[in-house]
């Protein structure tokens, strides 16, 4: 199976599994229902939750005890999504080539949505729990820590890049930000499943370089795309970042500056997998797909 067929049966898993928490029952919230599904369904590469079930896999073949923590980062995404879409954040109109959620339903609306989508995926996390076994909670404990924490961090991030949109910053600052802003859950997504496939402390500490490493790449590319992606095919517009004098690795270190650190960076999270052999061979060419993607 080639790169593509994988990622592409990965998504559909996760899609399907999605699909099983979409509420369609007639009731009094039901276009709160809707939003929330609206955007949980509306596309999206799933990043976040197949990095999840590939990392489990590197370490034991059956990754369906780890799909409901798969399922909670991805709600977790989308609800960030719809936050930072709304006016008071980055006044979006359109994700994935549709209205984004404030636009299609109303700002409360919107806003309800992505906190149902918080609440959600701790829902899913907490009944995993109940149907657990005792000697499978230590581990799943660590996890629901390490996931509150992603969580907090990603909003912090946010809230910094913000509140900072005009003001120059260090390396520091912008390193800060990315690993927050966006970094938390890549890195979270990634430890989850190596933690609940019982990976040993080593095989931890290279998995969450490889984490790190993927997050700023990921982040980079997105400052990249900001600056000359296809509006077409991004399905957002194109330079809104400048607009907002956001602190992106662009503003910092010029266009070609920050192609030149996502290349150096994507080779240092391949790097980290090289102990894992052949086994790896899919987290590494996703790492390349993060540097090459265009949306």
């Amino acid at each position: 199976m080639d790169f593509k067929e994988e990622l592409k049966k990965y998504q559909q898993e996760i899609n399907q599994g999605l699909e099983k928490y979409i509420r369609k029952q007639k009731c009094l919230e039901q276009e709160w229902n809707e939003s929330m599904e609206y955007s949980l369904m509306a596309g999206g590469k799933r990043l976040r939750p197949i990095l999840t079930l590939a990392t489990y896999k590197l370490f034991q073949a059956d990754f369906e005890k780890c799909i409901p923590y798969a399922i909670a980062i991805e709600m977790i995404h989308n609800f960030s999504l719809i936050h930072d879409d709304l006016p008071g954040i980055d006044n979006d109109d359109f994700r994935h080539g549709k209205p984004t959620n404030h636009k299609q339903f109303d700002e409360a609306t919107a806003i309800l949505a992505g906190d149902g989508l918080l609440n959600f995926a701790y829902m899913v996390i907490s009944e995993d729990f109940i149907h657990s076994d005792l000697q499978e909670l230590p581990k799943k404990n660590k996890v629901l820590k390490e996931f509150t924490k992603a969580v907090d961090r990603m909003i912090a991030g946010e809230y910094i890049d913000t509140k900072w949109e005009g003001r120059k910053v260090t390396t520091e600052e912008l390193k800060y930000i990315h690993e927050n802003k966006t970094g938390s859950l890549l890195k979270i997504s990634v430890r989850m499943g190596a933690i609940l496939a019982n990976c040993t402390e080593q095989e931890l500490e290279k998995v969450t370089n490889y984490a790190q490493k993927i997050g700023l790449a990921f982040q980079i590319k997105d400052d990249i795309l900001s600056e000359e992606g296809d509006e077409k095919v991004l399905g957002k517009p194109v330079g809104n970042d400048k607009q907002l004098e956001k602190c992106t690795y662009v503003s910092q270190y010029g266009l070609q500056g920050a192609k030149d650190i996502l290349d150096k960076i994507t080779k240092e999270a391949i790097e980290e997998l090289r102990d894992f052999g052949p086994k790896a061979q899919f987290l590494k060419e996703l790492a390349l797909y993060i540097q090459s993607r265009n949306k």
